[in-house]
């Protein structure tokens, strides 16, 4: 990896609502992209679901803290790109995390985290690497 080389990353909703709400061991991953090492990767369906995750009554948030959530925890650090992949559904059990892998691809990342053991089964998929969050706690290690 050369010098200044941010790790392109998407990252599932259940990692991002772990570290937004929790925080916890992975505080780490947030810490990195607020340092610039990690480049969060969005296209609008995985920020669409992030938002109505987000809105879910257990978390008890207030419209004006979702917006702080998502607009000073997580966009400033974040590209937004148009999802131009679309992949088998038969790739993965839970169509809905095709999304991920569709984003990953579509926004050139090096690695897509993921809280779901289906999506971790992938583990490589074209260049990009599919790790658990522990497994990421591990990559950001060594940076």
């Amino acid at each position: 990896m050369g010098e200044g080389k941010r790790l392109r990353v998407v990252l599932d909703t259940n990692i991002l609502i772990s570290i937004l709400l929790f925080g916890g061991r992975l505080e780490s991953i947030r810490k990195a992209w607020k340092e610039g090492k990690i480049q969060l990767i969005f296209c609008p369906k995985t920020l669409e679901e992030l938002i109505k995750v987000l809105h879910y009554p257990k978390f008890g948030l207030t419209e004006e803290e979702i917006t702080y959530l998502v607009e000073v925890e997580i966009l400033p650090y974040a590209v937004l790109i148009e999802n131009t992949t679309s992949l088998d559904p038969s790739l993965i059990r839970d169509k809905d995390d095709l999304k991920f892998l569709e984003c990953a691809l579509s926004g050139k990342a090096d690695y897509l985290v993921s809280g779901d053991k289906d999506v971790w089964k992938v583990k490589e998929f074209q260049t990009i690497k599919v790790l658990s969050a522990k497994e990421f706690l591990e990559v950001l290690e060594k940076l």
